[in-house]
Formats: C-alpha cells, sequence, structure tokens
C-alpha cells in the first residue's frame, strides 16, 4: 500500500494558492466532475494550450509567483514554464489531488540562441514540471509548451495521460536533440524561490544585477540599441 502523502502537497501556500476563487474557478471548469486522472488530463490540456508559452515574461518578486496571478494576468502576457506549472499544481490541490514542483536544470536546443546571449550561458536554470499523485504514485506532467509553439518548432507537443511521466522528449525526429536534463534540483511543496534567485544570482550575474528579465526586444550585450532581435527565436525556459 503506497505511503500516505504529505499534506503540504495538498495545501494551498503562497505560490501554489489553489484556494484562490480564480484558480478554483478555473480547476472546476476543466477538470470538475472527472475522475481524477481524466480531471489532471483535461486541465493539463488547458494549462498547456490555454496559456501561450513565454520565456520572457519571468518576473524577480515573489508576488510574480502566484498561481491566480497567471490566471489574472493579460492573456496576451502568457507564462513561462515555472508559471505554468504552477498553475497545473494549484489546480490539482483545487480538485483534491496533491500535487507538488519538480525543478531541474536543463538545455534546450531550439530556438533559444537571443535568449542565451542575454543570460551569458545556454544552461536553461530552474525549469519547472508538475508532479501529481494518481494511481498511488507520483506522475511528471510538463505543460510548458503549447501546441501551436510546437507547430511552429517542428516537434511533436508532449501530451500526458494520467497515468506515464510526461517530461520533454529528449529527442525529435525531425529537429534532433530536443531537451536535456543537467542538473536536478527535487521536488517541492511550492517555490523555492530564494533558492532559484541563489542560482539564478550564481549563473545569470548580469542579468540578475540589473534586477530585471530581458525583453525580447532589448539589445543583445554588445549590440546597437537600434538593432532589431531575431524573429522567431526565444523558447527556452
Amino acid at each position: 500500500m503506497p505511503a500516505p502523502v504529505d499534506a503540504a502537497f495538498l495545501a494551498p501556500n503562497a505560490f501554489v494558492d489553489s484556494d484562490h476563487p480564480a484558480v478554483v474557478a478555473f480547476a472546476h471548469r476543466h477538470g470538475g466532475g472527472l475522475p481524477p486522472q481524466q480531471a489532471m488530463v483535461a486541465v493539463y490540456r488547458a494549462v498547456r494550450d490555454g496559456l501561450r508559452y513565454n520565456p520572457w515574461r519571468v518576473g524577480m518578486r515573489p508576488q510574480d509567483y502566484t498561481a491566480s496571478g497567471v490566471l489574472l494576468r493579460d492573456p496576451a502576457e502568457g507564462g513561462h514554464c515555472i508559471d505554468k506549472a504552477n498553475l497545473l499544481a494549484a489546480a490539482a490541490r483545487a480538485l483534491g489531488v496533491a500535487s507538488r514542483l519538480h525543478f531541474a536544470n536543463v538545455r534546450n536546443h531550439i530556438g533559444t540562441a537571443r535568449l542565451e546571449a542575454h543570460l551569458g550561458t545556454d544552461l536553461l536554470v530552474f525549469h519547472g514540471y508538475c508532479e501529481l499523485w494518481l494511481g498511488g504514485r507520483w506522475v511528471a506532467a510538463t505543460p510548458a509548451f503549447n501546441v501551436e509553439l510546437c507547430r511552429r518548432l517542428g516537434v511533436a507537443p508532449l501530451d500526458f495521460d494520467g497515468e506515464h511521466d510526461s517530461i520533454f522528449q529528449e529527442f525529435d525526429p525531425v529537429a534532433g536533440r530536443f531537451m536535456e536534463y543537467v542538473a536536478d534540483h527535487g521536488s517541492f511543496a511550492d517555490i523555492p524561490f530564494e533558492r532559484m534567485m541563489a542560482a539564478w544570482r550564481e549563473h545569470y550575474p548580469r542579468i540578475m544585477k540589473r534586477g530585471a528579465w530581458p525583453r525580447p526586444d532589448s539589445p543583445l550585450p554588445g549590440q546597437d540599441p537600434a538593432a532589431s532581435p531575431v524573429e522567431g527565436e526565444g523558447a527556452g525556459r
């Protein structure tokens, strides 16, 4: 018999605010009344495709990382991998399904050149995905890349069936290598904000010293400010 799940993975907290009315409404709109596995598949797809993936929309303050804030912001802004994993985790708890957040350092080999130039490295630190307690075990679910973006990048969208781990595909038959996991930070009941900021200060000193994440139209280091960004790049974190 599986060990009981820690109560922290079912409870709301400052980041995974699963008791917020916007999160509760979102969860029940997409997964209400369904068995847990079916509900999580439905919510996964709603998060994956309902929120455009945007690696340039990254905050530096704790208040930028609430699941409700993701829902209440302008939809045109989209969200990065942590935003989307957190929203999935919060919606799961709102439906009574235990969830936790898992973080890793990765290299993404498609469409990241401009973002990497700003960061000063090809290592994408604290990529986030969600883990759901389904069928008596933890199952990984990664809702970051929406279908439209995957089509543009020439990779198959990552699906989730509620039974098997759904982590980024490492190889794609057309595009070649896609996602490489480099270091694992483990699983958490909420977002380890201070630990994440410390890792970013270590790996992205130029960005953190400036105190703001780059925008897609920001000039590259050493670039003429009048130069325009490269179209189509930026699908990184």
